[in-house]
């Protein structure tokens, strides 16, 4: 006897819907390295598709298939993207629901990064946060690649307060300006002081793809300075000291980002989508600050190169 496809019938009331599907899907992916061990990702999915007016619901266990499937290729033919990974779970998506005109599949995991703390030089396993999203329809795809993670920012607002009143006390003290400047050079002065969160992500056409450690790489150098969980005193004193260096207000950090993309990434095409965004959790104050860009890779292009470069600290 036939099952009744209930999903198929006609709803209550007819009406488009958006997305339709299931989230947090975890399963491990395994991401093929040259002449390394494999990168084994434990990941969150979001898998959806459209869902017309005429049809009572989706098939979701097909969204399940879908992964299953990718994942179990994989096993065969290594995955040595996430974002092609994505990609081809999204295609499997519209092949298996052939009421959908659009399908999405976003996945978050945890990428480890290994760094070597800044004077004893030792291993340091830092964490950040990996986003892939990918929407295809009938005929494209789009693939957006992105990061998150955690830095210091150091107010220069408060360290020029910090400055001047310590020129004024040195002063007073008999030390020449002269003296002084030259103090100031060497010994950065006292400012308050958050941890940052950084994001940046690209949006591409046609499968392209975006190095994940060079977006690291971007949204770190963006901040003052970076953290490391495993730290000596030595690595401790460097580390504030390189942060008071360089201090920027969550704007330059965007501002940087930005700047950073466009030379980092001269191969991407100006159609290429890019999100920046940063956030300051404030330690002299109850709230969070935060700035944010989004705009096309040509745009921001010309505006570098227009001159806006000069107004982004460095």
């Amino acid at each position: 006897m036939a099952l009744r496809d209930v999903q198929a019938s006609r709803p209550d009331v007819s009406v488009d819907l958006t997305r339709v599907g299931v989230s947090n899907v975890t399963k491990l992916v395994e991401v093929a390295r040259e002449e390394e061990r494999p990168l084994v990702l434990l990941s969150n999915f979001d898998v959806s598709v459209d869902l017309p007016s005429a049809r009572k619901g989706a098939n979701l266990s097909r969204n399940f298939e879908a992964i299953d499937e990718v994942l179990e290729e994989a096993v065969d033919h290594p995955v040595y993207e996430v974002e092609d990974l994505c990609d081809a779970v999204a295609q499997q998506l519209l092949d298996r629901h052939e009421y959908a005109s659009r399908a999405e599949v976003g996945m978050e995991a945890d990428y480890i990064v290994k760094r070597d703390t800044p004077v004893t030089k030792r291993r340091s396993q830092e964490v950040a946060r990996m986003l892939v999203d990918a929407v295809a329809t009938r005929d494209s795809i789009e693939t957006e690649v992105g990061v998150e993670l955690t830095g210091i920012t150091v107010c220069p607002c408060a360290q020029g307060m910090m400055t001047d009143l310590a020129a004024d006390k040195l002063l007073e003290l008999g030390v020449d300006e002269e003296t002084a400047s030259r103090f100031f050079e060497e010994v950065p002065q006292a400012a308050h002081n958050q941890r940052g969160r950084g994001k940046l992500s690209i949006r591409l056409r046609g499968g392209r793809v975006v190095p994940i450690e060079e977006l690291i790489d971007v949204v770190e150098e963006s901040m003052s300075a970076r953290v490391y969980e495993l730290q000596k005193r030595e690595d401790e004193a460097q580390i504030v000291l390189d942060s008071h260096r360089n201090p920027r207000f969550v704007e330059d950090c965007v501002r940087r980002m930005l700047q950073l993309t466009v030379e980092r990434f001269p191969d991407l095409p100006d159609s290429a989508t890019v999100h920046a965004k940063q956030v300051n959790e404030e330690s002299i104050h109850s709230h969070d600050a935060f700035a944010e860009r989004r705009s096309t890779l040509g745009a921001l292009r010309r505006e570098v190169s227009s001159g806006e470069k000069g107004n982004i600290n460095s």
